[in-house]
């Protein structure tokens, strides 16, 4: 574990108060949804922001931790409201933090904004603006519904409308990562095929060479993406279908800029909660299965399996950003007896990626997927295959396919291959061990190569001190 730990100021410069449009001088400025940039609404003159601090760093050379200002820990009870004297009038105006990092001034209408960071984790470094019109988001939530009409309840296709739809900045954590990985283990290579027996005592057997296998490399992880939201952390819930929104990344967050409160502008915000030690556990995971994928991209001559039996994950540097993130998100309550299910379709607002959660009538479900099963009984009754039963797969198949379109409850995003990486210094080591024959068994028993974790976080304590589980 990293220990040498370096805060870098990213709110350097960063003035509290107006916020003016270099042109005119006017307070009232928000994003152009299509080019990411800062618009006046008042001369309509566009501005690019300033970039974030150390975003292009070479990570090959970090070392110890580096931690944006915006990730320090959050203060228990710290205050949400910041008071400010308007510069144009004089009138003191409160802010809060909680809803918003802008308020205008009720006397001259002049708006005010949050730019230096406070403690209750309201002011990330960095943000990544929205890119995406809303009517945009609204055609690909439609389409995505649209696609799932069929089996659809009712009530939801009566009451469904992108009319509701919101633009939000979610939390995220964002880490660059500098690492060492090596593993030992061992890999089967198959050599010959072939069967033994005839008719029903018929059996197949293989002959495989076995090897000890060394891979050792160093690895960059370029912008791994973590959300920094406790509630969004649990992906699985039983009440909301949070996985959706884990499954749009990635973002392309090499073009986040300096934080300024105008982009918050005409959108929602959720603050983070999370504080790093919260997260760590996660960014193990994570970053341990992104290197377990790329050793087993040097693999491919091991077409029965790799077992690894040491495997060691050393961080040299990490640096830590926190980053507000752009979505646009429809959210449906249905009720279910005493319970009710909160379905979201989420869509990127960088780079459109979809996937949602369509509520189901079930009822309809089951019978279409009955009188498939039902078909299949009926070919059973007529059919002299040995196998029978497997007529009854598609019906079974059927009703799983379709579940798993309309709610996506395995849907996420698959950061260990998703995950800009480097992998540099590169050693294998292959040793012919002995020729196995006559192996009953398809692959090599116990194969852990290609295991990844999920990482989804098991235990988080919060900013209060507690302890909450999944």
């Amino acid at each position: 574990m990293v220990t040498d730990q370096t805060i870098v100021k990213t709110d350097v410069g960063a003035k509290d108060g107006q916020t003016k449009c270099p042109k005119c001088g006017s307070t009232d400025i928000s994003v152009n949804e299509k080019t990411g940039t800062l618009r006046c609404n008042f001369c309509r003159h566009e501005f690019e922001a300033e970039g974030a601090i150390g975003i292009n760093d070479d990570i090959k050379g970090l070392v110890g931790e580096v931690r944006g200002s915006g990730t320090k820990d959050i203060v228990k009870d710290a205050n949400d409201m910041v008071t400010f004297k308007c510069s144009s009038c004089g009138a003191e105006v409160v802010v809060d933090t909680s809803e918003a990092p802008q308020a205008r001034c009720h006397w001259c209408r002049n708006t005010l904004s949050v730019n230096q960071q406070i403690p209750n984790g309201a002011i990330p470094d960095m943000v990544l603006p929205f890119g995406v019109t809303k009517e945009a988001a609204k055609a690909q939530i439609e389409k995505f519904v649209g696609q799932r009409k069929f089996f659809a309840h009712p009530k939801f296709s009566k009451e469904f409308t992108t009319q509701n739809i919101m633009g939000v900045y979610l939390p995220y954590m964002v880490l660059d990562i500098n690492a060492h990985a090596k593993y030992n283990g061992q890999g089967e290579h198959l050599v010959e095929r072939f069967t033994r027996g005839e008719g029903k005592d018929q059996k197949t057997f293989y002959n495989a060479d076995l090897y000890d296998i060394e891979r050792e490399f160093d690895l960059v992880i370029d912008d791994l993406t973590v959300e920094s939201s406790i509630d969004k952390l649990k992906r699985y819930q039983s009440d909301r279908t949070n996985n959706v929104i884990n499954a749009i990344m990635p973002f392309d967050t090499e073009k986040c800029v300096k934080w300024d409160a105008n982009y918050l502008k005409g959108y929602s915000s959720e603050k983070r909660d999370a504080n790093v030690s919260d997260l760590r556990d996660v960014v193990t995971r994570q970053s341990e299965d992104i290197a377990r994928v790329k050793a087993h991209e040097t693999l491919k001559f091991y077409d029965r399996g790799v077992k690894w039996n040491n495997e060691s994950f050393v961080v040299k540097g990490e640096k830590w950003n926190a980053t507000y993130l752009p979505v646009w998100l429809y959210s449906y309550q249905q009720v279910k007896g005493n319970k009710d299910l909160i379905h979201y379709v989420a869509v990127n607002a960088r780079t459109q990626e979809t996937m949602g959660s369509v509520p189901i009538h079930m009822p309809k479900l089951l019978l279409v997927t009955l009188i498939f099963i039902g078909l299949g009984a009926l070919g059973m009754w007529f059919s002299d295959f040995v196998l029978d039963f497997f007529l009854l797969l598609p019906g079974i198949i059927f009703y799983f396919v379709y579940y798993g379109k309309y709610r996506n409850t395995g849907a996420r995003h698959a950061y260990e291959r998703k995950t800009k990486t480097e992998v540099t210094n590169l050693r294998n080591v292959d040793k012919l061990v002995e020729r196995r024959n006559d192996l009953t068994n398809m692959s090599l028993l116990g194969a852990n190569s290609t295991r990844v974790s999920g990482g989804t976080y098991r235990t988080v304590t919060t900013t209060s001190n507690t302890k909450k589980s999944e």
